[in-house]
């Protein structure tokens, strides 16, 4: 069983991401590279950054006609053990967003805090992007303001009225130094983590190479997925449902007791 490290779990408390030395075997990037394919295929209406709840089979409620694949790979013990080494026994899966860059015109990903436009109340999250090809600076990888998430402040984010953007949302200049920003080149089947106070961003893909990866998103259930807030509503860029957006426990129990473990799954 994949696990994290005691310096991989230094890392990530102490710079707010992390790249463990676990990578999915080739044939499962292969198989989810045929399952991306399928995905792009059925939704050719979709810009292929804007994948959002990929992991719901079918019409998933909020623009896009998902596939079992994503949820089987979200629900991957190995990953989960992964993220439990940052936020403990206790884990729901409640997001699955794939990032397709095509090459050439792949859209940018402002600088910004997932945790402004979640609502997970105490905010508590991991993120582990899964690379399903070369992720490099040259087409757009991931980038990361490292120990951005010590204090666990979130700044001020702008609005953008653009139509090529993955996000319309952007920190507000002076928050934090793009200098220090590390960029977190991965190969297929590679992965980071990072904690929902984390500042990052991804360039724009010039490249001749497209650049595919899906962000799982996990929770520990102390924390509840409060369905009535909307924070950042309508001004994501996002045709995102909260509502009724189904979660999994994917490890534990519901520690909290107030996690809505029915809504959005169908009979």
């Amino acid at each position: 069983m994949a696990r994290l490290h005691d310096d991989e779990i230094a890392h990530y408390r102490d710079e707010g991401w992390g790249i463990p030395r676990f990578r999915l075997p080739a044939e499962r990037v292969s198989a989810m590279s045929t399952a991306l394919d399928a995905l792009l295929r059925d939704n050719p209406g979709v810009r292929p950054e804007k994948l959002v709840s990929a992991h719901v089979a079918g019409d998933n409620g909020e623009g896009v006609h998902g596939s079992q694949a994503f949820l089987d790979l979200a629900r991957d013990p190995e990953i989960v053990e992964l993220v439990s080494g940052v936020l403990g026994e206790d884990l729901i899966l409640w997001g699955c967003h794939v990032f397709c860059k095509p090459a050439a015109e792949g859209y940018e990903t402002p600088w910004h805090q997932d945790g402004h436009y979640w609502p997970i109340r105490p905010l508590a999250n991991c993120t582990v992007w899964v690379a399903l090809e070369e992720s490099t600076v040259a087409n757009g990888c991931l980038r990361v303001i490292p120990r951005s998430h010590v204090g666990k402040q979130l700044h001020e984010h702008l609005h953008e009225d653009r139509d090529d953007l993955t996000l319309n949302q952007r920190l507000a200049a002076g928050a934090f130094d793009e200098a220090s920003a590390v960029d977190l080149e991965l190969q297929p089947g590679e992965m980071s983590l990072h904690d929902v106070y984390m500042i990052h961003g991804a360039k724009e893909n010039r490249s001749s190479k497209r650049r595919a990866g899906v962000a799982l998103r996990y929770m520990p259930s102390t924390s509840v997925f409060e369905r009535g807030i909307r924070p950042a509503d309508g001004k994501t860029g996002l045709a995102v449902d909260f509502a009724n957006r189904p979660l999994w426990l994917v490890k534990g129990t519901d520690r909290s007791g107030r996690n809505d473990l029915e809504v959005g799954h169908r009979r």
